[in-house]
């Protein structure tokens, strides 16, 4: 279980998150939502151990993040695979080597022969294995970046808008993607967006923040009420 007790963030003189609570349970899919500099991006950080929260507490079963050692929160982290908006893609790497670099740099280099294939596979990408980022879709781009994101079998899936520089097919395709990641590997996912398509391929529950704060916690809410005022 993940858990914010109270958080707040200050970067700066800035106050960016006050006060948050909320408890996320084992698989659940769940949308953190609001306008741009409502705090999601700085939510993932914390959790991700990037930052640290001014006051309140973290965490993830019974890990309290602030109690993390540097070395205790490397392995921390591999609990934890992020996707992003921007794919950060090494562009003179294949998409095999993109996905073996994440095990490489962890000196983990007797898993790719295994690992990697079977992650392209379950994201549909057997066929593009020896493509370069320059030659793939969008799409294609995004499927990479989650493979990659999965290559230490985490726990927990954060997208940050990873819809954002897609089509609305491809968005309802990652959409799709998303699910299905959840009901085979038993993911919790997280993830932020603006895109309408992202969270009708998903129905998660909805956390949207406004001004640094939970502005409502549903379950099964209506998009004109998740995205009203965000876009």
């Amino acid at each position: 279980m993940l858990k914010f007790d109270q958080v707040s963030l200050e970067l700066g003189n800035q106050s960016v998150l006050r006060d948050i609570s909320f408890e996320i349970h084992p698989e659940e899919v769940v949308a953190i939502l609001g306008i741009s500099g409502a705090g999601k991006s700085s939510l993932f950080r914390l959790l991700t151990g990037e930052l640290r929260p001014t006051k309140g507490r973290i965490f993830l079963d019974t890990v309290l993040l602030s109690d993390l050692t540097s070395s205790s929160l490397q392995n921390y982290r591999r609990q934890i695979g992020v996707a992003f908006q921007d794919f950060r893609l090494l562009p003179k790497k294949s998409v095999f080597d993109n996905v073996a670099f994440a095990l490489e740099v962890c000196g983990e280099e007797e898993k790719i022969a295994t690992k990697v294939p079977e992650l392209l596979d379950l994201v549909g990408l057997s066929h593009r294995i020896d493509a370069f980022p320059h030659e793939l879709s969008g799409g294609e781009k995004q499927r990479t970046a989650i493979a990659r994101s999965l290559v230490h079998d985490p726990k927990i899936l954060i997208a940050d808008e990873i819809t954002g520089n897609l089509d609305p097919q491809n968005s309802r395709d990652i959409g799709d993607l998303l699910a299905h990641l959840h009901l085979t590997k038993g993911l919790t996912v997280l993830f932020s967006t603006h895109d309408f398509v992202l969270v009708e391929a998903l129905h998660p529950r909805v956390i949207r923040l406004e001004d640094g704060k939970i502005l409502f916690d549903e379950k099964n809410c209506p998009l004109e009420k998740a995205f009203r005022g965000v876009l």
